[in-house]
């Protein structure tokens, strides 16, 4: 689904180079409970209606609520400065009646020199002198900007103010949730959100770019596995392929879910008993949990992100600004 927004962009082509629009796309929605899957027997169905009748079958044992979809991801094309937001973590949204919060990550596939995101307040910032720099339109001035470049991973954990500046493209994986609420929105005429977002808003955060290990060879090929993130709602990795990949559960562990996004190149994705499906840069693909074993084949080349729900809690990632 393409999502109009204001600070996107009529130009999709390093992603969706046929794709052209008469307003700005902000947003490409490829997973979340309106997605519709778009071959086989079930196509048109959304992910929500087959959560709700296959539960553990698609979503596995790994997700809290095996009868929701557990994950969102989306590209996000931003051409000007999205708002400033925060979203709540899981206890502030449950103690508002909703089933969690929405902690994300962001995969920065492009960026053009200079590309910025803002991640929390600059040091010693309280929220009281944040909430004043609203009211006086200077909000901006307080944030934490740091520069970004192709290939890095950035956690954003619940609670923690941001926002996206032009000239990058991000593929985001967050929890199943879309609640926002809008701080700061450059004098853009659009509603605010003062009383909820400086309530769940926190002043330090674990928020920031992840540290992580060297990409490595798999098979004993040319193959290349790159993890990126290993967080307590995911878990999302790089793969680069130019031979045939075999994907195997880890035995004895709760299975999940696993969505498949394609950066760049072209592939096919084989389980025993179903027709393969080929999927291209901007496309994902939905592996149900109850396949623990299928093949991802290459059509010459293609880099693509793999991201699931892990089996058992695991601490926020270690970032550094």
């Amino acid at each position: 689904m393409f999502d109009p927004r204001p600070w996107g962009t009529l130009d999709l082509s390093p992603i969706y180079p046929n794709h052209r629009y008469a307003e700005k796309i902000g947003e490409s929605w490829l997973t979340g409970d309106h997605g519709q899957i778009a071959n086989g027997p079930l196509k048109g169905k959304s992910l929500a209606e087959l959560s709700s009748q296959y539960s553990r079958k698609l979503n596995g044992d790994a997700p809290k609520d095996p009868n929701r979809f557990p994950l969102l991801l989306k590209f996000l094309f931003p051409h000007e400065k999205l708002s400033v937001q925060v979203h709540p973590d899981d206890a502030a949204a449950q103690a508002a009646g909703q089933p969690n919060g929405k902690t994300e990550c962001w995969y920065v596939a492009h960026a053009k020199p200079g590309s910025q995101i803002a991640l929390g307040l600059k040091s010693g910032t309280t929220r009281t002198e944040f909430e004043q720099a609203i009211h006086e339109n200077q909000a901006e001035e307080l944030l934490n900007w740091i520069n970004v470049f192709p290939g890095e991973m950035i956690y954003v954990a619940g609670g923690t103010v941001h926002t996206l500046g032009p000239g990058s493209i991000i593929v985001e994986t967050q929890q199943q949730s879309d609640t926002t609420y809008r701080l700061y929105d450059y004098g853009r005429p659009r509603e605010l959100h003062l009383k909820e977002g400086l309530a769940v808003m926190k002043e330090k955060t674990a928020s920031g770019k992840v540290v992580r290990p060297a990409p490595f060879a798999i098979d004993g090929t040319q193959n290349r596995k790159s993890p990126l993130i290993a967080a307590p709602n995911f878990v999302v990795d790089r793969f680069e392929l130019k031979q045939p990949h075999n994907f195997r559960a880890t035995p004895g562990t709760p299975n999940s879910v696993h969505i498949l996004v394609a950066v760049d190149g072209c592939g096919v994705v084989e389980v025993r008993g179903a027709e393969p499906v080929t999927f291209a840069k901007g496309d994902a693909i939905v592996v149900p949990a109850c396949f623990p074993e299928f093949g991802v084949r290459p059509q010459w080349a293609l880099e693509f992100l793999q991201a699931y729900v892990p089996g058992g809690t695991l601490p926020e990632p270690a970032t550094r600004m």
